[in-house]
């Protein structure tokens, strides 16, 4: 377990009580939890931009109907292989399907992943979620 570090913050009462307002909404049981999470986000979110080794997951949603561009996303797939660690492939009804992309490496790796795919001529929809890893 990391070790555990206290210190002092000086914040406007307002905006602390709006702070502690969302996180009791979220169900959060303590403030220390909720800051640690921002922490853990801020860092992710500048090694996503900047650099450094992440994992996450990239979701598009297509129409299955298109066959070109089931073999554009396959390939495109194919030239990063070290960064796709797996592909859930979900039929969500007669039109639709979704994939998940589970993705772990450099962060530029998997924007430029991310970024090809959205961009494709035929993707309804794309998303990324990204976490660190150390």
């Amino acid at each position: 377990m990391a070790e555990l570090v206290r210190f002092g913050v000086s914040i406007e009462k307002e905006l602390l009580d709006e702070f502690d307002e969302k996180i009791r909404q979220e169900g959060y049981d303590t403030r220390s939890k909720a800051v640690s999470d921002l922490f853990k986000e801020f860092v992710i979110e500048k090694e996503f931009s900047t650099g450094g080794r992440i994992a996450g997951a990239i979701t598009i949603l297509y129409d299955h109907h298109n066959k070109d561009l089931l073999s554009k996303v396959m390939e495109i797939q194919h030239e990063v292989h070290d960064a796709v660690i797996s592909i859930q492939h979900i039929h969500l009804d007669h039109d639709n399907c979704l994939e998940i992309i589970a993705v772990r490496g450099d962060a530029e790796v998997i924007k430029e992943l991310y970024t090809s795919l959205k961009t494709m001529k035929g993707i309804k929809h794309a998303s990324i979620n990204v976490t660190g890893v150390k």
